[in-house]
């Protein structure tokens, strides 16, 4: 693929918008941490509303949730939606885990600690940056935040995404 093709993509266009957002390198080490720190927060929660009847198992709103966020990566890029399956299943794993070990309302309260915590980290980030987070400006960057952190991984180990 060449370089003009590329820039083409929407995944581009929108890393490189959340790139400018994120141009400090404490800022951008808060987010590495941050931003899957609140995926996980988020997919934790959803995992700790209750299935309607016997069918449903519990988790399902977050598997249903993790399933259309990874059609949205796996729309933009195959190779970011391959890492954001493992990356999915992962934290799913991780809160089956949990739940099993700490029941539902001690996800709950885990989940709802790191959120906080991690977001306040976020904005604290944002702060040192002197810039607001980018999805101020449009929610589909709270869907670019989790991809352009595994991006960066991507670039380190110098796989295309």
């Amino acid at each position: 693929m060449d370089i003009a093709s590329q820039t083409d993509r929407p995944i581009d266009r929108w890393f490189a918008s959340y790139s400018g957002d994120h141009r400090n390198a404490r800022n951008q080490a808060i987010h590495v941490v941050a931003v899957p720190a609140i995926l996980w927060s988020v997919i934790a929660m959803l995992w700790c509303i209750p299935s309607p009847g016997t069918a449903l198992r519990q988790g399902v709103w977050a598997a249903l949730a993790m399933f259309a966020a990874w059609l949205f990566y796996q729309r933009a890029s195959r190779p970011l939606g391959v890492g954001m399956a493992v990356q999915l299943l992962a934290m799913a794993t991780l809160c089956w885990w949990l739940h099993a070990a700490l029941g539902t309302r001690g996800l709950l309260a885990l989940a709802v600690g790191v959120f906080v915590v991690a977001w306040i980290a976020q904005f604290i980030g944002h702060r040192i940056e002197g810039r607001k987070p980018s999805f101020f400006t449009d929610l589909v960057y709270l869907l670019i935040g989790p991809a352009w952190v595994l991006s960066k991984l991507y670039r380190r180990l110098g796989w295309r995404w």
